[in-house]
């Protein structure tokens, strides 16, 4: 496993890099929230160990911002001196996966650490395309932004399909035509129409948009700022 682990105890941080690296795992390690959140969403990781009490940034807020803004599902255990029942229901509602109060046996967090790598590679294996907070599975043909589940006609989903595809590269109009209809595509208007259903659908109700277009070239599925380009 590669781990990240969000703590700013240098002594229990010690402790965890010497057992987990003991047993071949790869770690790195953040001591406030701030850099736990730039380490989070600019690197790959199998899991994330997260203190609660954090300088900066508390847990909670890395949390809030790791599932909200970047739409990460890495699997996320929460450590923390606080063990009452309101205390775990907060934090497990903030998007943890998993609880544990301190002090804690390094073996029980091995084993919680890998239970929860366990079901998030078991899930990765469905079809599923994601970029930022938008996720299509491929197998049951939804789509949702966040939380909202969002209803696309089956020209959309094939054009979305199409876009999450090539994210964050930018899609010409001629491949997205014959994406929806091989060599019969109709006038340019057409596919113009269908972008602007997609639009609605997946930006209209949301603060951050994905789908931008590309003056001459075509459009791009992406954060802003992923790739060149402009509205």
């Amino acid at each position: 496993m590669r781990l990240l682990v969000v703590e700013d105890n240098r002594e229990l941080v010690a402790n965890l890099f010497q057992y987990f690296e003991a047993r071949g795992h790869v770690l790195d390690a953040a001591p406030d929230g701030v850099v736990g959140l730039h380490l989070a969403t600019n690197h790959a990781y199998d899991a994330i160990v997260l203190d609660w009490m954090l300088p900066r940034m508390d847990g909670t807020e890395v949390l809030r911002r790791l599932r909200g803004e970047h739409g990460s599902d890495v699997p996320v255990i929460m450590l923390t001196a606080r063990g009452e029942l309101p205390d775990k229901v907060h934090g497990l509602r903030s998007g943890a996966d998993d609880y544990l109060t301190k002090p804690f046996a390094l073996l029980e967090l091995e084993a919680r650490l890998d239970a929860l790598v366990a079901r998030s590679t078991a899930r990765s294996r469905r079809r599923v395309l994601q970029v930022h907070d938008l996720r299509f599975d491929l197998d049951t043909h939804e789509v949702r932004r966040g939380d909202a589940l969002l209803h696309l006609y089956p020209a959309c989903r094939k054009l979305l399909e199409t876009l999450m595809r090539a994210s964050p590269a930018a899609v010409g109009r001629e491949q997205l035509e014959r994406a929806l209809w091989g060599d019969d595509a109709p006038d340019r208007d057409m596919l113009r129409s269908h972008v602007y259903d997609l639009r609605r659908a997946i930006d209209g109700p949301f603060e951050t948009k994905l789908l931008h277009t590309i003056p001459r070239v075509g459009y791009r599925l992406a954060m802003a700022g992923e790739g060149d380009g402009g509205e």
